[in-house]
């Protein structure tokens, strides 16, 4: 039986109950006095207990694929990158500028040491800055990591706008769990440096405006603008202040879980943004939980709007985007396999699709490091570079 299968957690569920209605009918027998009846006592009470915490521990790991399988859990491993495949064909100087409308601002309280990158001065190596977004529409004011890539520090390409990945990370985490676990400032690094990758600014940024609450990238009628912050502030505050791409065909989402499915929301319902986006361990779709709220508001007009964030259900009834999208996901280990070769099956001209599928997976950073690598690859094949001259 699989780690995370159900007829597992079903099995051990059961030996549970079994060693408490034990522990109950032997509990007379063992009241004696003398070492076997007080062993027997501690035996009872141990072997309960464990089957109890086996229960809660196969639960908790079940709904969050901490462990795909019996080997992931023994630490053993695959790190291998994984490999983009295409399911459709489609051959068919300056750091934050402050004064700029004070859309971005520096901000102290976020460290960018050990971000992976080498040591060297800017126009080598790059650099992560820590800034705070503003929304003006959203009426947030938002931690950001902005990687800046050397090339953007050199001279001959002083007057270009770079491509932008906006990154987004899963819920709860933050901004720091794309530099850290992700690795994503190194990663993009090393593609850099071995040509792999063409220069990219690439934003890190939290998937929700309201925390603790996760408002899932939603505009939630009444409440907070998630959407609206993703697709309008966030470009507006990056073009004010950095010289990137002012074309859509420059600019893609990216992220893992909660992220990943914010990612591709944010391609399939605003295309004219984020032409692109690359999901790793995504659902797809939004539906409302503890940690969500009400998404959705109420009435008819509130399912209309949770089916529109059902991105299954876009794809068989309203016009396809003309959009290009990465899914990625586990044979073993990953809950959401099953959905997404639905999604991959009901993608249809003008979007395309391509996937990475690992035999053996998790819920994971070990696993989604083992993606971020061919992600990064793949999304800067969809971005357009050198964008237009900064005048």
């Amino acid at each position: 039986m699989g780690l995370t299968s159900r007829s597992l957690l079903y099995t051990v569920v059961f030996v549970a109950v079994l060693c408490v209605g034990l522990t109950v009918w032997l509990w007379p027998r063992l009241s004696g006095r003398g070492a076997l009846p007080v062993l027997g006592r501690l035996g009872s009470i141990l072997v309960t207990q464990l089957s109890i915490m086996s229960v809660v521990l196969l639960a908790v790991n079940s709904a969050n694929s901490f462990y795909g399988t019996w080997g992931q859990l023994l630490g053993r491993y695959d790190r291998s990158p994984g490999q983009v495949t295409a399911v459709t064909d489609t051959n068919t100087g300056t750091t934050v500028d402050a004064a700029k409308g004070g859309l971005i601002r520096p901000a102290s309280s976020q460290s960018t040491d050990r971000m992976g990158l080498p040591e060297g001065p800017k126009d080598k190596v790059g650099a992560v800055e820590s800034v705070r977004l503003v929304g003006r529409r959203s009426n947030v004011v938002e931690p950001a990591f902005v990687y800046l890539p050397p090339q953007y520090f050199q001279k001959q390409y002083e007057r270009q706008r770079f491509p932008v990945i906006v990154a987004i990370s899963g819920y709860p985490g933050g901004i720091d769990n794309l530099s850290k676990y992700l690795q994503i400032p190194k990663t993009a690094s090393e593609l850099l440096a071995a040509k792999k990758m063409q220069p990219t600014v690439i934003v890190m940024l939290r998937p929700t405006i309201a925390p603790p609450r996760d408002t899932e990238c939603v505009d939630v009628p009444g409440g907070p603008q998630s959407e609206t912050y993703f697709t309008k502030d966030v470009p507006e505050a990056l073009r004010s202040a950095y010289r990137v791409g002012h074309e859509a065909s420059a600019w893609g989402a990216m992220g893992y879980s909660s992220g990943g499915t914010c990612a591709l929301e944010l391609a399939m319902r605003q295309p004219s943004v984020y032409p692109a986006a690359a999901a790793l361990s995504a659902d797809y779709k939004i539906k409302n939980d503890l940690t969500t709220g009400n998404l959705f508001g109420g009435g008819d007009e509130a399912k209309q709007r949770e089916r529109e964030h059902d991105l299954i259900w876009r794809l068989k009834n309203l016009p396809v985007p003309k959009v290009s999208v990465l899914v990625t996901s586990s044979k073993k280990g990953e809950k959401n396999f099953k959905e997404t070769e639905k999604f991959l099956k009901a993608v249809k001209e003008p979007m395309f699709a391509s996937k990475i599928i690992l035999d053996e997976g998790s819920h994971n950073f070990t696993t989604w490091r083992r993606e971020i690598s061919p992600s990064l690859e793949w999304m800067s094949k969809q971005l357009v570079f050198p964008q237009d001259v900064n005048n």
